[in-house]
């Protein structure tokens, strides 16, 4: 028998939820596609209410959907909200640039094998030609960069 102490109940082992005994650490991490465009529009913006979040957001979510997706959002500790009059006003609570860390990590483990050399080749390879010499100097700096702080 085992106790759910957060509720008080008493639960068969068999009675307990799957998903309380899976990891958390995705749960955390990793966004929906839905979660990702509500957390552009928001970067985009800096704060919003659902029904602005609503009007920005590609395929026409219903505001029910925004505002489930919003308390997802919340619970998963990406965004924040402060109450102004009747109104919820959203914030990102994790900075752009810690998010694009965390996705272009994510990224590059799913699709690259956790390779930074593969995902470079990928953008250069068969596109290179879109690169432009600037992008390419910056590239090559950044490379450098690199290399002294290893050292």
């Amino acid at each position: 028998m085992a106790v759910d102490t957060a509720a008080g109940h008493v639960l068969l082992k068999s009675q307990m939820c799957y998903k309380s005994r899976m990891s958390t650490k995705r749960t955390h991490t990793a966004l929906t596609k839905r979660e990702r465009q509500i957390m552009d529009v928001l970067y985009r913006l800096g704060r919003a209410t659902a029904a602005e979040i609503m009007d920005r957001v590609p395929g026409a979510p219903g505001y029910s959907t925004v505002r489930t997706q919003l308390r997802v959002l919340e619970t998963k500790g990406h965004v924040r909200h402060e109450e102004q009059g009747l109104r919820y006003i959203y914030l990102p609570t994790v900075p752009r640039h810690t998010a694009r860390k965390s996705a272009l990590r994510h990224l590059v483990d799913t699709f690259f094998d956790g390779s930074s050399a593969k995902a470079v080749a990928a953008l250069l390879g068969g596109e290179a030609a879109r690169v432009s010499d600037e992008e390419l100097q910056r590239i090559a700096e950044l490379v450098k960069n690199a290399r002294s702080e290893s050292r």
